[in-house]
């Protein structure tokens, strides 16, 4: 799972007001009643000890923030009077939540969001394509891209002597074009760091394409009869969730293998930076917590752990919003299992960079 999205959040020092509100506009009293709901949850946060500055903030960011149609909700995050985080969500949260704490309360706002991958897609023909890139932050980027060789386009009907001579210059202009898609398509492809390359369009275009592009890419490449409109937005999601699916099912196959099972030692390996992968399943009715400084290792199950590190003063903070904190801060993946596929204490376990030194 992409979460660089959030170090932002890990570079300002806490306490930090969280709320997850239905923001749908798919009734006529939409505005009046999203204007009640980031009251309520203003009221709910100052209840609960947070600054008004940073409330106000909150709720102005929420309230001002693009609105769109239908059913859709909004997390927001703030501190210090600022709200640097405010993310759509694709519906309504689970649950609305105003929570003020040492730390940003993120983990309905990644599971709610889901694997985000990284892609690219490209609906082509015989004269060019249209490229579109989605990075990890959802960002999308487009253009159309036009191929320089415009004659001949079309392969002649059967007979006469010049016959075979324009199949082929056609066969070349058609090369030539794809290989101008192509090219785009592997500048795209790099600057979003795509995981998948889905290619729709002309079926004699189509291969053209994949055949220009550089090995490392065809290896990403999933090719659909899918045209354009919703059909390829389908096949998208679908190759897209595929991905998603299989990395994580790979992330859970090589946990098996692993002893970094369950919240004291992923808390230890975390401490030492010792970890690649988390695998934490989504819980929210989950009470636990750890004892948190400011620095992202600083987890423990014991404060007096943490004044030893140098740690003044000690929060406790949800165990997942602490463990989001250190997987973010020091570029570990994060995998959102099912609870069958971690069965470990507190519902975590790591993969390791590296194994722990013991004394002999």
């Amino acid at each position: 799972m992409h979460v660089a999205f959030l170090r932002p959040l890990y570079e300002r020092s806490g306490p930090w007001a969280s709320v997850y509100l239905d923001a749908s506009r798919n009734t006529e009293n939409a505005a009046g009643a999203l204007e009640l709901r980031c009251r309520a949850a203003r009221t709910a946060l100052e209840a609960a000890g947070c600054d008004a500055a940073t409330a106000g903030a909150l709720e102005r960011a929420l309230l001002g923030h693009a609105v769109q149609g239908g059913s859709y909700g909004l997390a927001g995050f703030a501190n210090g009077g600022e709200a640097p985080l405010v993310r759509e969500l694709p519906a309504p949260p689970r649950r609305e939540i105003a929570a003020f704490g040492p730390l940003p309360h993120v983990m309905p706002l990644l599971a709610q969001l889901g694997e985000s991958i990284p892609y690219v897609r490209v609906l082509v023909d015989r004269t060019g394509g249209r490229v579109e890139a989605v990075d990890a932050e959802r960002l999308v980027r487009g253009e159309s891209v036009e191929g320089h060789e415009v004659f001949p386009l079309h392969r002649t009907k059967p007979g006469g002597w010049a016959q075979p001579r324009y199949q082929r210059a056609a066969k070349v202009t058609w090369q030539r074009n794809a290989a101008d898609v192509a090219a785009a398509v592997t500048e795209a492809a790099r600057a979003c760091g795509a995981e998948v390359i889905v290619v729709a369009g002309d079926p004699q275009a189509r291969p053209l394409l994949v055949a220009q592009l550089p090995e490392f890419w065809q290896e990403r490449v999933v090719q659909t009869d899918a045209g354009a409109g919703t059909t390829f937005d389908d096949a998208t999601v679908q190759a897209i969730a595929e991905r998603a699916a299989a990395d994580a099912q790979a992330a859970v196959d090589r946990y098996r293998g692993s002893d970094a099972g369950g919240l004291p030692a992923v808390v230890r390996a975390l401490q030492r930076g010792q970890v690649a992968t988390v695998l934490l399943v989504d819980d929210p009715s989950s009470t636990a917590q750890l004892w948190v400084g400011p620095e992202p290792a600083q987890l423990s199950f014991d404060p007096a752990q943490l004044h030893a590190m140098g740690v003044a003063d000690p929060q406790r903070a949800r165990a997942d919003a602490a463990l989001v904190r250190a997987v973010v801060c020091s570029d570990a993946d994060l995998v959102l299992a099912a609870p069958d596929e971690v069965r470990a204490e507190g519902g975590v376990a790591a993969l390791l960079r590296y194994a722990a030194v013991t004394a002999s």
